[in-house]
């Protein structure tokens, strides 16, 4: 996680806006990355469990949907 962290540092000072998808929340909030979303799933499955196509497209837009935020670092919760 912390090569993450430092990797969406580097893109973001070139101007190119990163998000991240987080399993655990204190390594996180310790790592403090621009934007992330903090989801419940079981370490491996960041998306969700496997063969759940509209669950993993919930994750993926709302993942999405942090890149537009400006106020870094932005932590949210997934919401099915």
């Amino acid at each position: 996680m912390q090569t993450v962290s430092l990797l969406a540092a580097a893109i973001e000072r070139e101007g190119i806006a990163t998000v991240t998808v987080s399993l655990l929340r204190e390594v996180t909030s310790e790592l403090r990355p621009p934007r992330a979303l903090f989801v419940p799933f079981p370490l491996g499955y960041p998306l969700g469990a496997p063969h759940k196509a509209a669950l993993q497209h919930q994750v993926i837009e709302q993942t999405l949907a942090l890149l537009h935020r400006t106020d870094v670092p932005v932590f949210e919760d997934f919401k099915s």
